[in-house]
């Protein structure tokens, strides 16, 4: 059972606690699937704090566990932590399961969980979520099976945050991540970067008779139609990002089906601060009203989607501030903008790739607006073979794909604080920062929703992106796949899909 401290942390959040799930039939044991993902390239890792796109997510939660895990509800539930309790949101004490065993037969130590968190510290690492753990001010092994982790101030989603991931747990001194050794549900048993990650069942996982399959392909197919061709012929037995113009053709399929999950998932202008075109406030603010939202969640995502206000906390967060007007598409009032900041006729190349889902057809809706007031954006479609790497806040232009967070508090740390590595605008604001903080602290809940309203007001007056809509998540699948339910955070189960799934005979 959770503690009551640790289920107080998932409620402060405004995460209700989901029912238990509900699977259809009796798992079956064995079988071998392939997935098909968007994304691989050389930078592909095994090193969970570098992690940092959906097939990223998806290797680590097939090699790796977290002390927590989140559950349909977005609330959290135990994982490798027994129970994490604290008395002032500050000083948290970490109780690990017994008998967990690493791959390579390593037992689990406390040593392992203090070395996983504090190395997310360390510049060297590169890791995604440094921004986040800054908070750690210090953890220490008490003894095999209990860690005190001790945060530089109070912050209630402690719990939740720990089921990101970034922050799966890895063996003690581990620097080097050519190979993996975890606690996860399978095994590596090979590995190529840009090309496949195939992982074999774990015999010693820690949760009794899970997982169900023998062995996962994992693979990546970028153009979307390929990869529900691969579907529909049988090459693959689930794919991720299906395309709503798809939906149809895979519903009509008797071997297939399509499971919508409703998300904060976005896909956005990315405009950088740090240009002084695309930084220009006046810039900034015509080009959210050349989004025609409408028209975006119409004629791009057959209605599978949720009308966004450029801010990127959706209506599905308990924080969301439904109080701020509905910015709406105003070519007018964009070419005045643009008119007074002189910045009329200036040509701009805009980056786009199928890697960020439906930019390619955005930026060429979002073309044909500006030419009509004499702004001329170059559209420059790239492969998402390396896009994130290469090109994702390289340029002035670019578009971005992020998907929903756990905890408000968690969104804006990774990618708005002025310090935070996925900061995709470049945006600074020192007021933002220190609200940030003040959120944290508040044990007011009324307060606490206050101040991230007035946050998400901030991101929508000054911010550097445009978010037109909030994208739900389309997965394609074989009918002989069972035990897939929605979670919010990500395609294919929030990508823990491969501990759940079996596959029917």
């Amino acid at each position: 059972m959770l503690s009551r401290r640790l289920l107080l942390g998932s409620l402060a959040a405004g995460v209700a606690l989901a029912p238990a799930d509900r699977l259809i039939g009796k798992p079956r044991r064995g079988g071998r699937i392939r997935v098909a993902g968007i994304v691989a390239s050389t930078s592909d890792t095994l090193d969970p704090a570098r992690a940092g796109n959906s097939s990223d997510y998806m290797r680590m939660f097939l090699l790796y566990s977290g002390l927590t895990q989140y559950d349909r509800g977005l609330a959290v539930k135990p994982g490798l932590a027994e129970s994490i309790e604290s008395t002032d949101n500050v000083t948290w004490t970490i109780r690990l399961r017994r008998g967990v065993q690493f791959h390579n037969g390593k037992s689990l130590d406390a040593g392992d969980v203090v070395h996983s968190l504090l190395r997310h510290r360390d510049p060297a690492v590169g890791s995604k979520v440094k921004a986040v753990a800054e908070q750690f001010a210090s953890a220490r092994r008490v003894n095999a099976h209990e860690v005190e982790l001790r945060l530089i101030g109070p912050n209630p989603d402690l719990p939740i945050i720990l089921a990101q991931p970034q922050f799966v747990i890895v063996e003690n001194g581990r620097r080097e991540f050519s190979k993996a050794n975890g606690t996860g549900p399978f095994a590596l048993k090979a590995f190529a970067p840009g090309i496949r990650t195939i992982v074999q069942r774990n015999p010693n996982y820690w949760k009794p008779g899970q997982p169900y399959l023998d062995e996962i392909e994992l693979i990546a197919i970028p153009d979307e139609l390929s990869r529900v061709n691969a579907l529909l012929s049988g090459d693959v037995q689930m794919c991720i990002s299906v395309s709503p113009g798809s939906v149809k053709r895979v519903r009509a399929s008797s071997s297939h089906l399509v499971m919508e999950t409703k998300s904060g998932l976005y896909t956005d202008l990315v405009m950088r601060q740090d240009n002084p075109v695309t930084g220009h406030p006046d810039f900034v603010l015509a080009m959210k009203h050349l989004m025609d939202r409408d028209l975006i969640k119409r004629a791009l995502f057959r209605g599978f989607a949720t009308i966004a206000n450029d801010q990127p906390i959706s209506p599905l967060d308990p924080y969301f501030n439904a109080d701020i007007p509905q910015r709406a598409f105003d070519p007018h009032k964009a070419k005045f903008l643009l008119k007074r900041s002189g910045l009329l006729g200036t040509r701009l190349p805009v980056y786009v790739s199928p890697a960020a889902t439906q930019s390619v057809d955005m930026g060429s809706i979002l073309q044909e607006h500006a030419a009509q007031i004499g702004l001329n954006l170059a559209i420059n479609r790239v492969p998402s073979d390396g896009y994130w790497s290469t090109h994702w806040m390289k340029h002035p232009l670019t578009f971005g794909n992020i998907n929903q967070r756990p905890t408000t508090d968690l969104q804006f740390s990774l990618f708005f604080q002025s310090k935070a590595t996925e900061n995709e605008a470049g945006w600074k604001n020192a007021k933002f920062d220190k609200l940030l903080i003040e959120a944290r602290q508040s044990r007011d809940p009324a307060l606490r929703k206050a101040i991230y309203g007035e946050m998400q007001w901030m991101i929508h007056r000054t911010g550097g992106l445009g978010i037109p809509v909030f994208i739900s998540l389309l997965d394609g699948y074989d009918r002989r796949i069972r035990g897939l339910q929605p979670i919010p955070l990500g395609g294919l189960m929030g990508y823990s899909f491969g501990e759940h799934v079996w596959l029917e005979a």
